[in-house]
């Protein structure tokens, strides 16, 4: 693993909280309690992290495992990006700001990764605009890279027990 990939998600859109994320990513979405998860119905995917509204970290797929995050995507000429990367979503919607709380942890679990992953880089840490132009937002004109990069240069990892790698 030697990318990551920062997303947004919030469900039903623009709401918070609930876990309708957590059923998502673990397959257990009832698509009859909202007329928006009809169109999530059958859909199968998982991100390895979650990180909440108040920072809370959910762990769905241990880190060297392929999480379903990415989709058809491609980065620096490399198709497939699920292959190789780790997917962290962000409790969020396109636009809207993120909490300094999700910003940290970020940054703290960024810092452990990169401790154990030794070709992930933060110039290898992108959204999955990136990585799928055209095709996906997030995580949105909200999410502030500078302040996230400064971020990550003066924090410390977590540890890496904190993690289930395999």
């Amino acid at each position: 693993m030697d990318l990551l990939v920062v997303h947004a998600i919030s469900l039903p859109p623009g709401e918070f909280g609930g876990g309708y994320v957590d059923d998502l990513f673990l397959g257990r979405l009832d698509s009859g309690l909202h007329p928006y998860f009809a169109g999530l119905a059958g859909l199968r995917v998982s991100a390895h992290f979650l990180i909440g509204r108040g920072g809370e970290v959910t762990q769905y797929v241990p880190v060297l495992r392929r999480a379903w995050h990415a989709g058809q995507s491609v980065w620096e000429g490399r198709p497939a990006c699920n292959d190789y990367s780790v997917g962290v979503e962000l409790e969020g919607v396109d636009g809207g700001s993120f909490e300094s709380a999700q910003y940290e942890r970020l940054a703290m679990l960024a810092r452990t990764l990169m401790a154990v992953l030794p070709g992930l880089t933060p110039a290898r840490m992108v959204g999955h605009r990136d990585i799928a132009p055209g095709r996906k937002w997030d995580p949105g004109s909200g999410f502030d890279w500078l302040g996230f990069r400064a971020l990550l240069e003066r924090t410390r990892p977590i540890g890496k027990e904190m993690l289930v790698w395999d």
